[in-house]
């Protein structure tokens, strides 16, 4: 535990001294946040040092090596100093700024520690989708220049938003850490820097709105914002939804989810079997999952590594909205950002580029049209002087767009999307005997939407909160805090309501809107998450102990809100408990220490390989199913196989016909008898290592050794498993 503390820690104060190189161009960006954006310093300075390490060892300029990222950061360190000496940063006073630094701090690493704590009692990166995952930042960390190689499909290169999987492998050379170990402490660490950012942006919002309340006094209330952005982040990065409702309730049959009213109350059977997946999967042949079950189970997927840009990005709009007046060229430096930051939410996860594209353009309407008469315009009266508004939305769109195209391009030069196609749900006849007409796809018996009490459990905890706000907050005059949050729940509530209508073609045939409604209301959460955080605040700080008949109603809400908050939040006690074993055995952060039991001769020669093997030259490795321990080798040492998850390739490439060709010839390199036949194989593919392990010999009963003895010779051997180098 100690050896695991001192790595933690380690890795903390890497993290430490990116966030403080950047604390000025961070102050700089959020003036008039009261604790200067501190909570983003982190997530500013990894995704510039990271993208600055990318462009230059794609452009060859400088080796994906740890001095180069150490001279990126120095170089990031002259910039920010320059920036905090020739740049002013008006009503900045650093002294008095520290203890919300501190507290802030203290905050990151507390949940840092946490989180690291809990995955070690169930470290392995092993099951679902990790050894993708672990793959990519070993292919990445293998890699002297960009784009990395896929470690399943030699010699082609990654065909995946893999920017955060980047973004792990610069922190882990940074820290001079292990990759097995940097897995979980990066699992650690999106938690925490979300904890953090969500606490701002939660604290701010609230801060802001008392600043417009002429009788507020910021040195009487400092604890009730703190209270808020706390609560703020307890409900975006602990809660669940509404489901945990079940927990009193006999559990339903089958996998099919019936209204918890048609079920029998059974208190005294608590917690009733609850399985917690079933939360994110409470809509059939759907995926509506959240932060905290992402945390649980550990995949360190793109929607993941995403969530602090994502916070990031809300948290620059918001700053936006406090400027005193908004114009282009006081935008020269969140204009160029925004364009960044949504490059880097695209190249980590498409979908939330497109997402906070959208947020961005509601922002800006926002802002340059607040003053608008908007009757005027709908009536057509006067037109043209609106005309100066709309060059000025669509210049700034613009210079968005081509800042967000030239940043992506190194990325999108060497990768193709997935889909292309918009599928229409429940199209009519004539439009299914059409099949498609441009990018809209019309297929027969694509109908599914989800029953309006199914959303309720999802999402009714979230809109109680928003109703409530209705009924009792609205009022003529709104604070930019509450236009933005109302701005977050618009775009929130069109993100629920999109996939009821539409869906984006992938290979999956009965989960056709499954990843669409996935991607959307992953982000609905996180957006009512911190609009839930913000009313609840407003509604609670507007309580009057008085009794009137407004108030009563008032204690009423309070109350019925109170158990919805509760059941969400019991939702973590359950996920963390059966997913890590009830925190019962503490095994360390070092994920692949589960091989040492699993496959432990192949154990030692994936430590052996990673010691000894430098560059990345092609290993023949047993090729499996997708979610299977096939494929292990390339995942867990970062060098390209010929063939490894063969569906997982499918989806990545589009099409099924570029990886099983590979199949059948990963057989015939094991069992062919024709050595000629075997040879032609390992050479298309260029192969250099053989690897014959105990999945091998369980996959290929008719493996041949003795051929290999001909065609190279054994560099490692320890017991059964063994690896062959081929010689020319």
């Amino acid at each position: 535990m100690l050896l695991d503390l001192i790595s933690t820690l380690q890795w903390w104060a890497t993290l430490f001294f990116i966030g403080l190189i950047f604390l000025p161009t961070t102050n700089l960006i959020f003036p008039n946040f009261f604790d200067k954006g501190y909570s983003f310093a982190k997530i500013i300075g990894i995704a510039f040092i990271s993208y600055a390490v990318f462009v230059f060892g794609f452009s060859k300029i400088l080796a994906f090596e740890t001095q180069n990222i150490f001279l990126i950061a120095a170089v990031c360190l002259l910039i920010n100093f320059w920036v905090k000496k020739k740049i002013p940063l008006s009503n900045i006073k650093i002294k008095s700024l520290l203890p919300i630094f501190i507290l802030e701090e203290c905050i990151f690493l507390v949940i840092l520690l946490f989180w690291s704590f809990i995955h070690a009692h169930q470290p392995e990166i092993h099951g679902l989708e990790k050894y993708m995952d672990y793959g990519f930042i070993n292919s990445i960390l293998r890699s002297k220049y960009f784009p990395p190689l896929d470690m399943w499909l030699t010699p082609f290169h990654i065909n995946y938003y893999y920017f955060g999987h980047l973004v792990t492998a610069v922190i882990t050379k940074a820290s001079l850490l292990p990759s097995s170990i940097t897995f979980n402490l990066m699992l650690a660490t999106i938690a925490a820097m979300s904890f953090t950012a969500s606490f701002s942006i939660g604290a701010n919002l609230i801060h802001q709105f008392k600043i417009q309340n002429s009788k507020f006094k910021i040195t009487s209330q400092k604890l009730k914002v703190l209270a808020g952005g706390l609560l703020t982040a307890f409900i975006l990065n602990f809660a669940g939804n509404l489901h945990a409702i079940y927990l009193f309730f006999k559990p339903y049959e089958n996998e099919s989810p019936v209204p918890f009213w048609q079920l029998l109350f059974s208190p005294n059977t608590f917690p009733n079997n609850y399985w917690y997946p079933n939360a994110t999967r409470f809509i059939h042949n759907t995926i509506h999952e959240f932060p905290i079950y992402s945390y649980v189970v550990s995949d360190l997927h793109g929607h993941v590594l995403d969530i602090p840009f994502v916070l990031l990005i809300i948290g620059v709009l918001f700053s936006l909205f406090l400027k005193p007046k908004f114009e282009i060229r006081n935008l020269k430096l969140e204009i160029p950002l925004i364009s960044f930051l949504l490059a880097v939410m695209y190249m980590t996860n498409a979908w939330d580029g497109i997402i906070y594209s959208l947020l961005t353009i509601f922002v800006f309407c926002y802002l340059i049209f607040k003053n608008t008469n908007a009757e005027s315009i709908l009536s057509g009266l006067k037109i043209d002087k609106y005309l100066p508004k709309l060059k000025i939305l669509g210049l700034s769109s613009l210079i968005i767009a081509l800042g967000f195209i030239a940043i992506t391009m190194p990325f999108n030069l060497n990768f193709k999307p997935f889909a292309s196609e918009i599928g229409i749900l429940c199209a009519p006849k004539f439009l299914t005997d059409i099949n498609n007409f441009g990018p809209f796809l019309f297929e027969p018996n694509h109908c599914q939407h989800s029953p309006l009490w199914q959303l309720g459990i999802l999402y009714g905890s979230f809109y109680f909160w928003v109703i409530s706000f209705f009924i009792f907050k609205i009022k003529k005059n709104f604070s930019p805090s509450d236009i933005f949050v109302l701005i977050l729940i618009l775009l929130s509530t069109l993100l629920i309501i999109i996939p009821e209508f539409i869906y984006v073609k992938d290979i999956y045939p009965a989960h056709y809107r499954a990843n669409t409604m996935f991607k959307l209301v992953y982000q609905s959460f996180i957006m009512l998450s911190i609009s839930s955080g913000y009313i609840i605040f407003r509604i609670i700080s507007n309580f009057i102990p008085i009794r009137s008949g407004s108030n009563r109603k008032l204690v009423v809400c309070i109350f019925i809100g109170s158990i919805g908050l509760f059941l969400v939040m019991a939702y973590p006690y359950f996920a963390i408990n059966s997913y890590f074993g009830n925190l019962k055995t503490y095994s360390g952060i070092n994920g692949t220490n589960y091989l040492k039991t699993l496959y432990p001769k192949d154990y030692e020669a994936i430590l052996w390989i990673n010691k000894k093997i430098k560059g990345q030259p092609v290993i023949l490795e047993a090729q499996g199913d997708s979610y299977t321990d096939y494929a292990r080798i390339s995942a867990n040492t970062g060098l390209p196989t010929v063939l490894g998850w063969t569906v997982h390739e499918w989806l990545w490439r589009g099409t099924y016909d570029i990886p099983s060709p590979r199949i059948p010839e990963v057989t015939k390199m094991y069992e062919s008898e024709d050595l000629k036949e075997t040879k032609n194989l390992l050479n298309k593919y260029k192969v250099g290592f053989i690897f014959i392990g105990t999945l091998e010999k369980q996959k290929y009963p008719n493996l041949n050794i003795k051929k290999f003895e001909s065609l190279g010779k054994i560099i490692y051997q320890k017991g059964d498993t063994m690896i062959f180098k081929l010689t020319n």
